[in-house]
């Protein structure tokens, strides 16, 4: 019996797994999911009993990478969360932009913070940014932020990945570029990641019920922007998206829609047009955070 060799790409997901991490196939030459939607999922095999979503089917399991890597040439993504890391992702900006870059904005974030740039296990990726793992701390569930920390710098934990050094985009590989060994995440980054306590609720008044006609009026305006995601066209979709949610998002500051309500129902439109589900996910927080922020008091009916 012949043996061939393990391709690099099955043998980047077969090492990844070995240091406890969850891997599932990407799209070749692509940072997308190459497993199914939950629209397209066909209800058999591990989602007999409900759709199962990349986290929930990533894999330590080397039966199961080998069976999965047999059928392409797939990039390999790692679920995060159940891999116990926290990521923070160093991008590049645009290249139309003058500005600096998610490495010099975290040397910035440092400096004032009176902290050592921290040094782990760094992969370069194929835009030229930077990924630095971090094994996450026992005591937080963190989750993915985008531009929390500073601009150009978002993390990925529970609900996000990150593509595995070995991994090829655009024709460009993702390389161990920096120290191998992961370091816990810092306090002081942790503090940063760690969302709002919330406040205690007032006793007195209770908040007003939101009245039938505003709530539909709301109902329409989600429905309508989720339209305008679902006929985003290539190269638009993610601005389509940042811009619908914050469109939405003056009604959850309202009350008008719960906000876990709109989170599922963009990301649901987000994935149903290509993109990936925590880039999604980081661009939904972002333009809620925003909207709710920035958000105008409701006007007053006249």
């Amino acid at each position: 019996m012949t043996h061939h060799p393990p391709s690099a790409l099955l043998s980047a997901a077969l090492q990844a797994a070995e240091r406890g991490w969850h891997v599932f196939p990407l799209r070749p030459g692509d940072k997308r999911p190459a497993l199914h939607g939950e629209t397209a999922c066909p209800r058999t095999g591990p989602c007999t009993t409900g759709h199962l979503k990349w986290e929930q089917r990533a894999t330590t399991d080397p039966d199961r990478i080998r069976a999965a890597w047999s059928a392409g040439a797939f990039n390999v993504g790692i679920a995060t969360g159940p891999s116990g890391l926290v990521v923070v992702d160093l991008d590049m900006p645009n290249s139309e932009e003058d500005a600096p870059d998610g490495a010099a904005n975290l040397s910035a974030l440092c400096e004032r913070a009176g902290q050592p740039v921290p040094r782990t296990r760094t992969i370069r990726t194929a835009s030229g940014g930077q990924h630095l793992y971090f094994s996450a701390p026992a005591a937080a569930r963190l989750h993915n932020t985008a531009g929390t920390l500073a601009p150009l710098v978002d993390t990925r934990a529970w609900g996000g990945y990150v593509v595995a050094a070995g991994s090829v985009v655009n024709g460009r590989r993702y390389t161990v570029g920096g120290p191998a060994l992961i370091n816990p995440l810092p306090p002081w980054l942790k503090q940063g990641l760690l969302p709002p306590h919330p406040q205690a609720a007032a006793t007195v008044p209770g908040p007003a019920p939101v009245p039938l006609r505003a709530h539909r009026y709301a109902e329409t305006a989600l429905q309508r922007e989720r339209g305008t995601v679902r006929a985003a066209g290539e190269g638009r979709r993610n601005t389509t998206l940042l811009a619908s949610v914050r469109a939405v998002g003056r009604f959850v500051a309202w009350g008008d829609l719960p906000r876990h309500v709109v989170e599922a129902a963009f990301q649901a439109e987000g994935e149903a047009i290509g993109l990936a589900a925590a880039e999604c996910r980081a661009t939904i927080t972002s333009a809620l955070e925003w909207s709710i922020r920035t958000c105008r008091p409701r006007p007053e009916a006249a």
